[in-house]
């Protein structure tokens, strides 16, 4: 585990794999840490320098007051990799995550070489959706929307199992203010003008029964892209990371290799 002082930010990051390899970015969804990507990383081929990161406000990083703009998350990331001395990376963003991807890709097009947008869209929900998210929040807590996410994250037969109370816990663990702080992000941002005008290897990834961005919300998204791919995982919610690890670890091996990465 390491820390990056950035300032008025301190960020937990991890690397994995190869200190010399091509460098691959994970960035995690709202409510998430940087774990979720615990069961698709031993999956991966070997000569990647796999880095993963907590989000302002989400894991071990710090809680800066809320509320936070998408440009701060993206320039947190981006201050990151150039600490990192990153460059040309495959950036994978889950969710908000995949919001962070796109804003990072057009500021930062030397960083990001190609993408993965995973459960993400370039507009995620309403304004009105996202004030009634954080209000109830800041009223009552995370625990008071903890069921209605874990409906919208997995697949009834996923809840059904023990596992789902460590995706539970992990999310109402984070700090409220943090995620208050991070549901404003997303809802100011609408990235659909910016991300059209990418040009770069693109792949998206949904699942079947994601409630949070359904699968058309995320093709719509990488067809802004011309060249885009889309995949779509079956038997899986809002975290296909988490339901099908090894389907998510084969396509996104197929990815890098078609681009060069591996």
């Amino acid at each position: 585990m390491h820390m990056a002082d950035l300032g008025d930010v301190q960020l937990h990051y991890r690397i994995d794999g190869d200190p010399e390899g091509a460098p691959l970015v994970f960035a995690n969804s709202l409510g998430t840490d940087l774990r979720l990507w615990d069961a698709v990383v031993p999956l991966l081929p070997g000569g990647l320098r796999i880095i993963r990161y907590d989000k302002r406000g989400h894991g071990l990083s710090s809680l800066p007051p809320a509320p936070y703009s998408m440009g701060a998350l993206v320039r947190d990331a981006e201050r990151l990799l150039d600490m990192l001395g990153v460059r040309e990376c495959v950036f994978v963003g889950l969710s908000i995550g995949g919001m962070i991807a796109q804003g990072l890709a057009v500021k930062r097009p030397d960083l990001v070489r190609a993408m993965v947008l995973s459960n993400t869209g370039a507009r995620i929900g309403t304004p009105a959706i996202w004030d009634e998210r954080i209000a109830a929040v800041k009223e009552r807590g995370i625990e008071a929307l903890a069921d209605a996410t874990m409906e919208r994250w997995f697949t009834r037969a996923f809840r059904a199992t023990p596992e789902l109370a460590l995706w539970r816990n992990m999310l109402v663990r984070q700090p409220a203010e943090g995620y208050a702080g991070c549901s404003a992000a997303i809802s100011g941002t609408d990235f659909y003008t910016s991300t059209s005008g990418l040009r770069l290897p693109v792949l998206g990834i949904a699942g079947s029964d994601d409630g949070s961005t359904p699968a058309d919300l995320v093709r719509e998204t990488v067809d802004l892209v011309p060249g885009s791919r889309f995949h779509l995982i079956r038997r899986a919610g809002h975290l296909p990371c988490v339901e099908q690890p090894a389907e998510y670890a084969r396509v996104l091996t197929g990815f890098l290799r078609e681009t060069g990465h591996v």
